[in-house]
């Protein structure tokens, strides 16, 4: 069960209400998620590869600007180039998916993760929240994502779910 005020804080984020979500994935210093755990399956039953689905709009942000600035692509390139790197991104593909199998049994999605996951780089949002909801090491672009992002909630929370905003 989530807590109200941390689902106010999600709809607030994501300026819409929050949907299947098992539980909070991370919280930010500042005390609100930032990344939520969804449930493979969606309320109406749509597949959702997603299970780190990142809410915080700050971090979300600064994201954005790392994805328009062609990170993605160096980053794909680095894979083709780096043995070690696409190993620790294969097992980063591989946590991901052991951990949305604990939540439930998908067949639509069997074998997908997300962001690109093994091979290619097409969301730095989604590593970005696998490497705060499982912790440093658990995927290495992810990490580095959240080294590129400096301290996004230094200014304070993003929403105030308790004034009601």
């Amino acid at each position: 069960m989530i807590d109200p005020e941390d689902e106010a804080a999600i709809a607030l984020q994501l300026g819409r209400r929050p949907r299947g979500i098992h539980e909070i994935g991370h919280r930010c210093p500042c005390g609100n998620p930032d990344v939520v755990t969804t449930e493979p399956r969606l309320p109406n039953g749509t597949p959702f590869p997603t299970t780190y689905y990142l809410t915080c709009p700050r971090a979300a942000s600064r994201i954005g600007t790392l994805e328009g600035s062609g990170l993605m692509k160096e980053m794909e390139g680095r894979l083709s180039s780096d043995p070690e790197l696409a190993a620790a991104y294969a097992r980063a593909h591989e946590r991901y998916l052991a951990a949305r199998a604990e939540l439930g049994s998908v067949p639509e999605i069997e074998g997908i993760s997300a962001g690109g996951m093994p091979d290619r780089v097409k969301c730095l949002h989604v590593l970005a929240g696998q490497a705060l909801a499982q912790g440093r090491g658990a995927n290495p672009l992810g990490d580095e994502v959240l080294d590129l992002l400096g301290d996004w909630w230094q200014s304070g929370p993003c929403v105030d779910a308790s004034a009601g905003d």
